[in-house]
Order: structure tokens, then sequence, then C-alpha cells
């Protein structure tokens, strides 16, 4: 029977201190957004210079000032990266009128830019198209030239690498990297540069929350898991919020390591942590039942698949999903405040493909 650990730490803003040098296999996060309105007071709290700066009408100043406090963030990613791992950045850019200026605070150049200099590689960056606006929604001057501008229905995903390729040189990693494989249409859907889907409404009971609250999907935080680790590596989020990291975490059949200062939060995620066990099965098992109807679409039009999964007893497109394995969630513990176990048994995994109805909607 195979066991995760999840570690939490709440409020304490060293916490990055204690996470070992290289010990993470993959960062995945999204932090708060500099010059995005609702996040000036968290900003200002970490640099009163920031509060000044907006003051005085100096967008630009802010804006630095605002990027400074993530780059120590960043930094720290570097350091506790293993050589050859990840690191993904959900980020959004901004656009704001700061005096009777109104510009475009881009967010993702400055973080790309940091990390460059941090010595990260950078790769080609997915679009994450929200869809966030109504489509009779116009900004600026209407329909008279020439003061409009565009608005922002996409936010990025930026994937960055430290150093050459993993390598997966012991057996045990050969075997996690084997079981973590997905499916040859998934990837096809995953690699794109563009994803398009809505994130599910999280029912927030905290007004702290609501107010603070900018969290990305389960949908997208599983997908760049399964992408960019493998079963059994470490995921650190340094921005934890509601948790939807840790979850993904958990369904995936990886470790986790998350921080959140915000106090306001420790409720939430934990709830979030605990409620998991709920959707996780039946996520997966809908995962397997859509990779049947690709089969069966597959061959009924195209020809028979050559390979076969030694697990779950179904055709495959390549040789390399053959040892592909989606294990069963048995239990999520909650050991303390600061610490999750769950664990997961390959019980029945030849039959965890009946296709079965996820409650709810997860993407």
């Amino acid at each position: 029977m195979k066991t995760t650990k999840h570690q939490l730490l709440f409020h304490n803003a060293n916490n990055m201190d204690s996470i070992p040098d290289e010990s993470i296999q993959l960062v995945v996060t999204s932090p708060p957004y500099p010059m995005i309105e609702m996040w000036d007071e968290l900003f200002s709290h970490q640099n009163e210079e920031v509060k000044i700066a907006l003051g005085k009408c100096e967008g630009n100043r802010a804006f630095e000032l605002m990027h400074q406090n993530l780059d120590k963030v960043w930094k720290e990613c570097f350091r506790a990266l293993q050589p050859g791992c990840f690191v993904c950045i959900n980020i959004g850019d901004a656009t704001r009128t700061i005096g009777n200026r109104f510009k475009l605070y881009s967010n993702h150049f400055r973080i790309l830019q940091y990390c460059h200099q941090l010595g990260f590689d950078i790769l080609p960056v997915i679009l994450w198209r929200k869809q966030t606006n109504a489509p009779n929604k116009y900004m600026g001057s209407g329909m008279l030239p020439a003061g409009a501008y565009v608005t922002l229905e996409h936010e990025y995903i930026l994937i960055l690498r430290k150093g050459n390729k993993r390598e997966f040189k012991k057996e045990s990693e050969i075997k996690n990297r084997q079981e973590s494989a997905f499916f040859w249409e998934e990837r096809n859907i995953w690699f794109s540069d563009i994803w398009d889907f809505k994130g599910i409404k999280q029912e927030l009971n905290n007004g702290q929350i609501r107010k603070r609250s900018a969290a990305y999907p389960f949908e997208l935080s599983y997908r760049l898991i399964n992408m960019y680790s493998a079963k059994g590596d470490t995921v650190l989020d340094p921005f934890l919020g509601t948790g939807t990291t840790t979850v993904a975490a958990i369904a995936s059949e990886r470790n986790s390591f998350g921080i959140e200062l915000d106090p306001h939060f420790k409720e939430q995620i934990l709830s979030s942590i605990q409620s998991a066990s709920q959707f996780i099965n039946p996520y997966i098992q809908e995962r397997l039942s859509k990779h049947v109807a690709f089969v069966n679409k597959y061959q009924a039009e195209k020809k028979e698949m050559k390979y076969q999964n030694e697990y779950h007893e179904f055709p495959v497109m390549t040789k390399q999903e053959i040892k592909l394995k989606l294990n069963r969630l048995k239990d999520i513990h909650l050991e303390n405040d600061h610490l999750i176990t769950s664990t997961y048994t390959d019980d029945n995994v030849k039959t965890f493909s009946v296709p079965f109805k996820i409650p709810i909607n997860l993407l």
C-alpha cells in the first residue's frame, strides 16, 4: 500500500527556510498579482513603501516594489528545486488607472525576467483562457476610436526548468515514471499552448477569504502535476491559498509541501483537503472512462490499437502507456494541522475504469 505525505505551514514568513536544498521536484503556484487592487493591502503590509508609492500615484515604482517581494520566493524556489525539475507559475497581467493614466502592468514578463536572471531556463508558456468577461462588455471609449482597449480574458502559466533535463536512473525512479504516464489523447490536449476551461465556483464562508481568494481550478494544478512530475515526487506551493495544489497532489499520488501566510485560509485549506476524498476517485474513474470512450471511437473509425495496458487491461496508443497505473485513494488522514497522509491501494485496479459520473463539476 502506497502512502504520500503533505506538510502544511502557516503564518510564518520564513517557512521556506525549512525546505532543504534541492529537495523539491516541482513547484505549482499562483502568487498574489501585483497591481490588482485587492492585493494592495498585502503588498503594503510586506513593504510600506508600496502604500507610499500608490499614494503618490507612482504606479511603476509600486509595481516594482511588489515584485521585489515575489522575487524572494522565486529565489527560494530555485534553491529548493532539484536540478532538471520544473516551476509552473499561474499569473495574470494587470490593467489599472493610477492618477489619470491607464496602462498594462505585465506581471508575467517581470517574473520571467527575474527568473531568467536566477538561472531558470524559460520554456514555452501556456495561455489559460478564463472567459471571465461577458461577450457584450467593452472597455474605454466604447464604440468610438481611439480610446478603447481590449479586455484581458487569459492568464499565463509560466513553465521554467532548473538546468538540463531530469534523469531517471534508479529502478524505483523508472518504475514511478512509467506508472505516471498519461494517455496519448491527454498529451495532445495538455501540451497545447492554449487551455480553455473554467474553474469551479468555490463556496467560501469566510469574508476575508472571499476578498482575498483568486484560486485556480483543480484541473489546472492536476494537469501540471501530472505533466511535470512523477509519483512519489514532492510538489511545493509557496502560495497555497485554498489548498488546490495539495488536493491535486493527493489525487496524483505525489507528496506535497504547502505554505500559506494568511491565517484566514487555514480552516478552508484543511476542509478542502479532508473533503477531497469525495471526488478524487470519481475524478480518476472519469479520466479512465474518457480513455475507454476514446479507444472505442478510434478502433471503430480507424484501426485496432497495437498495445495493451498491463494493469487496466484496455488498449493504449503507445508503448509508453503500457505501465500507466492509476491507483485508488483509500484514505486521507489528518495527523495534525500541519501533516496529512494519504494512502492508496491497487486492489481491483483492473476494474477501476468502470464508468462513473462525477457528482461535481471539476472543470
